[in-house]
Order: structure tokens, then sequence, then C-alpha cells
């Protein structure tokens, strides 16, 4: 049962006799006034138990897309149905009303035998699955002054999938494939690996090049000519441990990460690659390969919607052998993660020659844009301190990439908006060098 201010307004009108003539039976009759009219406002009000609600909800949507929620309301009583419906939707799915107002109940008028349709708005602001286990109907009396109220297990899901926002890069750097495909500049003496032509020999040119079967037959120094292979294994290793789920511009690193892994896989499957995504921290929490049937990148965003960071340290000892299991051939290994100085001692350094020998590796990390601000803000102790530890930070990653460096590692470190699109200028660079 539910209670209305109108019956506190009721109760209030019924102080002014208990006022002119105090005296416990005025009190006593004025309180069986209130039961009276409570009791017939709930009486004949229609029973929600007799409504049957099914819910109308797509199965997925991207974190940028607002979704209809739709409730069928079916009331099978003899009554006219007049009250409201909540749907059960956690904070974070973003639930709005007809009115724009957000996780407000929905005004609801059923006559007896009929159907109503009950739609709100779904906004989410996280990535992942949200779930509805339940619709709540309140039905009015007709003095408004009290109501039934019941709840339906009404049970819904909806997967909210990254947003790809970084797509809108992908025309350009596709451009740049092709045009880096078709130039003639690409065909180098010895920076790739597969095979294109043969040219006469000129001084400077590498001697392991000479084709000496084709010198034999024309009775001239011949070479081979190379170009980048194009049919290349990308492997994409997602960190999501405790390190992933630190915001930066107000986004996690590991949704920055996410986004930083579609626009390469996207690229590189244009390019002609078989692209290997693993989202590891302790254990594999998704898996995705571009030899298998369907969409790379609808499969990829299916299986990243629901993978959230742990809140444990990585153990990256498992990362060469999750490379080994899907490469064997020298691939491009790119790792998503965090350039901490104590991650690195402690877990990835350890690792990397085991993944350099055999491999090219990038490690791409989410920089902070807001260290560079708070060391350049000094004008009092406190901001000065601030922009010391601020500084000290920076130097760190910068020490970090250079050490990397020296193992052979390229090290692409930019803020949230800018990761994404210069991993996929990494990405082209390496492969017009051949390096890959």
């Amino acid at each position: 049962m539910v209670l209305s201010g109108r019956l506190l307004a009721l109760a209030l009108a019924l102080l002014l006799p208990v006022v002119l003539r105090p005296g416990m039976d005025t009190v006593g009759w004025c309180l069986l006034a209130l039961v009276l009219v409570a009791g017939t406002d709930l009486v004949l009000a229609a029973s929600p138990r007799g409504v049957l609600i099914t819910r109308d909800l797509p199965a997925s949507t991207r974190l940028d897309a607002p979704v209809q929620n739709a409730l069928l309301i079916t009331q099978t009583g003899g009554r006219r149905l007049r009250g409201s419906v909540r749907d059960a939707w956690q904070p974070s799915a973003g639930q709005l009303a007809a009115s724009g107002r957000a996780d407000a109940a929905v005004d609801l008028d059923v006559p007896a035998g009929e159907r109503r349709r009950v739609v709100t708005t779904l906004a989410p602001r996280r990535r992942g699955t949200l779930r509805s286990a339940s619709v709540t109907v309140r039905s009015w009396g007709p003095l408004g002054v009290a109501a039934r109220q019941v709840t339906h297990p009404v049970p819904g899901q909806i997967s909210v999938l990254p947003p790809f926002r970084s797509r809108r890069h992908l025309p350009s750097r596709l451009a740049r494939l092709r045009e880096m495909d078709g130039r003639a500049a690409v065909q180098t003496r010895g920076g790739g690996t597969e095979f294109d032509s043969l040219r006469d020999y000129v001084r400077g040119d590498d001697v392991r090049s000479i084709d000496w079967r084709a010198t034999a037959r024309r009775r001239d120094v011949v070479v081979r000519t190379w170009r980048p292979e194009r049919d290349r294994r990308v492997v994409i290793v997602l960190d999501t441990s405790r390190t992933s789920a630190a915001r930066v511009d107000d986004e996690p690193k590991l949704d920055t990460g996410i986004e930083a892994s579609l626009l390469l896989a996207a690229l590189a499957s244009a390019g002609g690659d078989r692209v290997e995504l693993v989202a590891v921290d302790r254990r594999v929490r998704a898996r995705v390969s571009s030899t298998e049937k369907g969409s790379l990148l609808h499969r990829m965003v299916t299986a990243l919607a629901p993978v959230q960071p742990t809140l444990l340290a990585a153990d990256w000892s498992r990362v060469p052998v999750e490379v080994a299991a899907v490469a064997r051939q020298r691939s491009l290994v790119v790792l998503l993660t965090d350039l901490d100085t104590a991650t690195l001692q402690e877990g990835l350094l350890p690792v990397l020659p085991a993944l350099t020998a055999r491999h090219q590796v990038v490690i791409a990390s989410v920089a902070d844009p807001g260290l560079s601000a708070l060391a350049r803000d000094r004008h009092d102790v406190e901001t000065a301190f601030r922009a010391a530890a601020a500084e000290r930070a920076v130097l760190e990653r910068r020490a970090a990439a250079r050490e990397l460096n020296l193992l052979g590692v390229e090290v692409v470190d930019e803020p949230p908006h800018r990761l994404p699109p210069a991993l996929a200028d990494a990405y082209l660079r390496l492969k017009a060098a051949g390096r890959l």
C-alpha cells in the first residue's frame, strides 16, 4: 500500500475539529475518517496483480547511441487501472521518461482488457551489460489517496558495445595504406620479405640479393627486389589489469585501449593482415581472430563489451605463451598497457626479450595530459610541489620509453583522443619500412 500527499492534506484539515472541540472522541472520529477514506480508495483501486507485462528491447546498442525500451502492459482485470509504472534499471543505464525526467515513473492509464505501450529511452553512460530484473506497477484509487503496488519479475538486459569513435580516422589511414601499397618506393632492396621483381645490379646493392640463377641465364648480374609482406599477423594484447581502471580525461584507460584496438584491427584487416586479439590480466578475458567467420569488428566489440578492469596485477608471463599460440611466424605484437615504472620493472620487462627475439613489439600507452598542465602551474608553494611531482612522473615515463627503445620496442605514448590514430600511424610506418 502507498499513501499520497492528499491523505496528509486531509489529516491537516481534520485538525480543525480537534482544535475546536478537543477530546479523545474527536480524535477517534477523525482517525476513523482517515482510515475509511484510505481503505475505500484502496478497495476501489484496480488490482496491479492482474497486469501482464512483456518487454520489447534490442539485444545491443553502442555507448553513444540511445535506445528505446518498450513495455507492453495488458490489464486483464475488470477495472480501469490508473497509476504509474517504473522500470528497475541501474542509474548507469541513463533511463529517461518521455517527459525527459531521469529515471522517473511513467504515468499509466489502461482500461480493462486493453493494452498500452510505455516507452522510455536508455542513454547508457558506461560500456558493459545492463540488466533490469523487475517492473513495479502502482494503481491509485479514484480519490488518489491510496494505491496498491506490485513488483512483477520482467527480466531484461542489453549489451552496451564500445562506441568506436575513432572510426573517423579510418578513411584517411586506408587511403594512406592504398597509396603505400601502390608506390614503387615501397619496393626496397632488402627491407621486405615478399619477392617483387628482378632488376640489374647497381653499385651499392646488397650482394645477398643477387639471384645467381637469373644472373647465369642473362649473363649479367641481377638482383631481387622485395616489398613488405602483406599477409602478416598482428597480435593485439589488451591489458585488463588494475592499471587499466585508471581514468584519463574521464575515460578508463581500458576503453581507450579498446578504441585503439578497433582502429588498428580495422586497418590491418583492410591491409590483408591477419588479426588476433587477446584481452588478458591473470587469465584471458576475451579472444578474437580474423580467421573466424563473420565481421571482425562486430566480433571484437561483442567480445570486449562485457570486459571490465580487474583489481589485480597482470600476469605478463602468460603473454609470450598466448602470442606463441596464435603466431608462430614473425608478427607485430601490440601491447596496450601502462608505462608505469613499477609495472614495467616487475612484470613486463622480464618477458620482453622473449617477444622481441621473434616479433616486432609495439607498446601503446595512454598519457595523462593533466601531468603537463600540473608541471606548468607553479604560482605558489603547494602548486610548486605538485609541479615537481608531475615533472618527475613525466621524466619517468620518458626514461621508461627510452629503455624500451633500447630493447627494440616501439613506444606510442599519447593522450586518449590521439592514441588510436597514433597507433595506426605507427602500424603504417612499420609496414612501409618492411619491419612487420
